[in-house]
C-alpha cells in the first residue's frame, strides 16, 4: 500500500490472519487519526457547541458518537463485556438522521467538555486496539464473524468523515479555518458545454452474494437484475455554470419546475438559489468545507434532489427532450459501458475519490472515464430511485437500523461518491440514501430516457418480523385469547388504583400496542425499544393512524391487512405518546420519574437483565409500579449463559427466574399480589400459530419512609 494514501477498505480473506490483523489494524487507526484531524477544522469551543443546523446534532455529538458506535457493537458482538462511559455510550448513541425517534433537543443533554470526549475516544481506541490484539482473526471474516463489528465501526466512523465534513460546510465560517490536511483544489475556470452521450441498452446485476470479500452494509446484499433501454446521458456532471442558467431564469421563483414536496421545502427554506452560492458584490462565491472562493464556474454544482428535479424539469421544458435524473439501474449501466473500476489499492484513484486529491470538488472535466466523466468521484449523484430492499435482503443482527428506516420512500440513492468518499462509501456496490431535502456533497448528472421504470417498493411493512409484530400488537384474537399489550396495560392500569397516572414507560415496547393503551390512563407515554425497526410500527400509528402489511398465509400466498387506531378506540391516544429509541440496560439519565415502567417479553431478551433490575427503581416516583412480564425464554444468542437470572441448577438447587427477581428488587420493591399467567398467541401462517404463558409480577417501588 502506498503510504501516502488513506488506505482501502481490506480485502477480508487470505491466508495469513496475522497479516490481515495488523492490515485492519492500520485501517482502524489511520480512520480513527484522520476522523479527529477533521475536527481540528474547528476554530474555537463554540464550534463543537453550536449546531450548524437544526436537524443535526452539534458537532461535539459526532466526535462521541462514532467511538461510542465501536463499543455498543462490540458488546452486541460479545468482543467485550462491559462499557467504557455508560453515560457517553447512551448520549452519543442515537439521533443522527431526522428520524421521528432521534432526539435532537439540546435540553436533554449536558454536553461533556472536549477534553472529556477526547480522553473516551483514546480509551476506546486502546480497548479496540486490545481487542484485536488478543488473538489473529479466523478468515474469511464474514457476515457473521465477531470482527465484522470491528469493520462496522471503522466503515460508520468514515461515513461520519464525509458527513460531519458537510455540516462543518454549514457551519457559520467564523466557525471554521482552513487545515493543511485539507486542501481544496486550486483549478477552476470556465466550464465546458455538455452534450449528450448515447449509452447502450443492457442488462445489469446488482446485489451482493453473503461471501463477497470485502465489507458491505445489509442493503448492499441480495439481488436485483433489469433490463435498461437505450438512453442518453449529460457527459458531464451538471457545473455550477449550467445550473446558473437555471436560476438566471428564476427557477427558484417559478412553481411550475417544482414537484410538490420539493415546492413545500423551497418555500420553507425561503431558497434562491444553491445552498452553498454566495452573493457578495454582485458576484458569486462557494463555500467550501472552510472558507469561501470566487465562483468556480467549472465545478459540479451541489444541491439537493428537489433542487436537481426541478432543473431537470425546466431543461426538459426548455430542450423538449425527456431529461431527468437517472434510476440507480441507470447509473450502473454508465459504469458498466465506460468500465469504471474500483479504486486501486496501491495507486491513486482515477477520479476525485477517497482523499485521493483535494477536500473539494474539481472541474467536470478533469476525469474522463470513457465516453464520460465522473461516473464515480468528485460529487454524489443524485437518482430517481428511493432506496429499497433487493431480493433476499436481511438485517444484520447488529445494526438493524442502518438501512430499514430508509425503506419509506424518502430516501433516495445517491451514486458513486464523492471527494471524500472512502471505504465502502467508494466501492460501486455501496447504496447511501438521504432524505430528498438533505444536503451532503452532492450534485447530479441528467439523462434523456423514457419514463421512470416502475420502482420497487420501499415500503417494508412486508417484512416478516414486522408484520408478525404489527399482527401481535394490532391484529385479530385468536382462539379466544385477548390482545397481550391490551391486557398488560389493563393490569397496569388497574394495579396503579387511586395512585398518581403521569408519566409512563414503556420499556421494549416493540410496535407500541401498550403504549397507545397505557395513554387512555396516563398523561403521558414514552414508548421505547432497542429495535429501530419496530419502533416504526408505532411512529406510523402515531402520525396517520394507520398501519398496512402483509401476513403469510401459505407458502407463497399473502394476506393483506390494515388497521386503524380509531377502531380499537385508541385515535385519541395518539397526541400522548411518544416513541424513542433506546437500550434498557443504559437509559439516558433523563427518562425518570415514572409512575409506571411496562416490561413486557423483555427480560430475556437483554443483555445484562440484572443490571437493569438493579437499576430501574431510579427511573421511578416512590410508589410507583414496575410489571414485568416474560415467558422466561432464556437463549444464549440473546443473553450470554452467565447473565440468565434463573432456569439452571445452582447449588444444587433449580433456581428460577422469578427467585432472581426477588431477590435483586426486594431492596427497592414490594411485590403486589401473586404472580399470574398471562397467555398470548402468535401468528405465524394461516394454520400455525404459536401459544405461549408469559408471568406477570407487578411491584412497587418502596417510599424513602418504608
Amino acid at each position: 500500500m502506498n503510504s501516502h494514501l488513506f488506505p482501502r477498505t481490506p480485502r477480508l480473506e487470505g491466508e495469513e490472519p496475522e497479516a490481515k490483523r495488523e492490515e485492519i489494524r492500520r485501517y482502524f487507526h489511520a480512520t480513527f487519526d484522520r476522523y479527529e484531524q477533521l475536527f481540528e477544522v474547528l476554530a474555537c469551543d463554540e464550534a463543537w457547541y453550536r449546531k450548524p443546523i437544526s436537524l443535526r446534532h452539534p458537532l461535539v455529538f459526532y466526535f462521541g458518537h462514532t467511538a461510542s458506535f465501536f463499543v455498543n457493537k462490540m458488546l452486541l458482538a460479545g468482543l467485550i463485556e462491559k462499557r467504557i462511559n455508560p453515560r457517553f455510550e447512551s448520549m452519543f448513541a442515537v439521533g443522527v438522521d431526522e428520524m421521528s425517534w432521534d432526539d435532537l433537543n439540546d435540553a436533554h443533554y449536558d454536553w461533556p467538555p472536549i477534553p472529556e470526549v477526547r480522553a473516551y475516544r483514546d480509551a476506546v481506541r486502546a480497548t479496540v486496539d486490545e481487542v484485536m490484539g488478543r488473538a489473529p482473526p479466523t478468515l474469511p471474516i464474514g457476515w457473521d464473524h465477531p470482527w465484522w463489528a470491528i469493520l462496522m465501526g471503522v466503515e460508520h466512523e468514515r461515513i461520519h468523515l464525509e458527513t460531519s465534513s458537510v455540516l462543518m460546510r454549514q457551519h457559520d465560517l467564523a466557525y471554521v479555518r482552513p487545515h493543511p490536511a485539507f486542501p481544496p483544489c486550486p483549478m477552476a475556470g470556465d466550464a465546458p458545454a455538455n452534450a449528450l452521450v448515447e449509452i447502450s441498452a443492457g442488462r445489469v446485476t446488482l446485489g451482493k452474494d453473503i461471501g463477497d470479500p470485502y465489507y458491505g452494509w445489509d442493503n448492499e446484499y441480495g439481488g436485483h437484475e433489469a433490463v435498461i433501454p437505450a438512453f442518453q446521458a449529460s457527459r458531464f456532471l451538471v457545473s455550477n455554470q449550467e445550473f446558473l442558467a437555471f436560476v438566471t431564469a428564476g427557477g427558484y421563483r417559478e412553481d411550475v419546475w417544482w414537484e410538490e414536496e420539493g415546492l413545500a421545502w423551497r418555500r420553507f427554506a425561503a431558497a434562491e438559489h444553491p445552498a452553498f452560492w454566495r452573493r457578495k458584490d454582485g458576484t458569486w462565491w462557494l463555500r467550501l468545507m472552510a472558507q469561501e472562493v470566487p465562483m468556480p464556474w467549472d465545478w459540479p454544482v451541489e444541491t439537493n434532489q428537489h433542487e436537481a428535479k426541478a432543473f431537470c424539469r425546466w431543461k426538459q421544458a426548455a430542450s423538449g427532450l425527456s431529461v431527468r435524473l437517472p434510476t440507480e439501474d441507470e447509473w450502473h449501466r454508465l459504469a458498466d459501458c465506460v468500465g469504471v473500476s474500483e479504486v486501486p489499492e496501491d495507486a491513486p484513484a482515477a477520479a476525485n475519490l477517497h482523499l485521493d486529491h483535494w477536500a473539494s470538488s474539481c472541474p467536470v472535466h478533469r476525469f474522463p472515464q470513457g465516453a464520460l466523466f465522473d461516473v464515480v468521484g468528485n460529487v454524489w449523484q443524485w437518482t430517481e430511485t428511493p432506496i429499497y430492499p433487493f431480493d433476499g435482503f436481511r438485517v444484520h443482527p447488529h445494526y438493524d437500523d442502518f438501512s430499514t428506516p430508509t425503506f419509506d420512500e424518502r430516501h433516495n440513492l445517491i451514486k458513486g461518491g464523492a471527494w471524500i468518499s472512502c471505504g465502502n462509501e467508494s466501492r460501486l456496490a455501496s447504496r447511501y440514501a438521504f432524505r430528498r431535502h438533505f444536503f451532503q456533497h452532492a450534485g447530479f448528472r441528467y439523462v434523456v430516457a423514457g419514463a421512470v421504470p416502475q420502482l420497487p417498493a420501499s415500503r417494508y411493512e412486508s417484512d416478516a418480523l414486522l408484520s408478525q409484530y404489527a399482527e401481535f400488537h394490532y391484529g385479530d384474537e385468536y382462539f379466544g385469547v385477548a390482545n397481550f399489550p391490551a391486557a398488560l396495560a389493563r393490569l397496569a392500569i388497574s394495579a396503579m388504583g387511586g395512585h398518581p397516572a403521569r408519566k409512563a414507560l414503556d420499556l421494549g415496547c416493540a410496535a407500541g400496542r401498550a403504549t397507545f393503551e397505557l395513554a387512555r390512563h396516563f398523561q403521558s407515554v414514552i414508548g421505547m425499544d432497542f429495535s429501530a425497526r419496530l419502533i416504526g410500527s408505532g411512529v406510523a400509528m402515531a402520525q396517520h393512524g394507520v398501519l398496512r402489511y402483509t401476513l403469510p398465509d401459505e407458502g407463497e400466498l399473502l394476506s393483506w391487512h390494515e388497521r386503524r387506531l380509531a377502531d380499537l378506540g385508541l385515535d385519541e391516544a395518539r397526541h400522548k405518546v411518544e416513541f424513542l429509541q433506546g437500550d434498557a440496560c443504559n437509559l439516558k439519565p433523563l427518562f425518570t420519574g415514572f409512575d409506571l415502567i411496562l416490561a413486557a417479553n423483555l427480560i430475556d431478551r437483554l443483555y445484562a437483565p440484572a443490571r437493569f433490575l438493579s437499576a430501574i427503581h431510579e427511573r421511578l416516583n416512590p410508589g410507583g409500579l414496575l410489571l414485568i412480564a416474560s415467558p422466561y425464554t432464556w437463549l444464549e444468542e440473546h443473553t450470554r449463559r452467565e447473565e440468565w437470572l434463573g432456569g439452571f441448577k445452582q447449588d444444587g438447587e433449580s433456581r428460577s427466574t422469578l427467585d432472581a427477581l426477588k431477590e435483586i428488587l426486594a431492596p427497592h420493591f414490594e411485590l403486589q399480589g401473586e404472580p399470574v399467567d398471562v397467555p398470548f398467541v402468535i401468528r405465524e401462517t394461516r394454520r400455525k400459530f404459536q401459544h405461549t404463558l408469559s408471568q406477570v409480577t407487578i411491584w412497587r417501588r418502596r417510599s424513602p419512609s418504608d
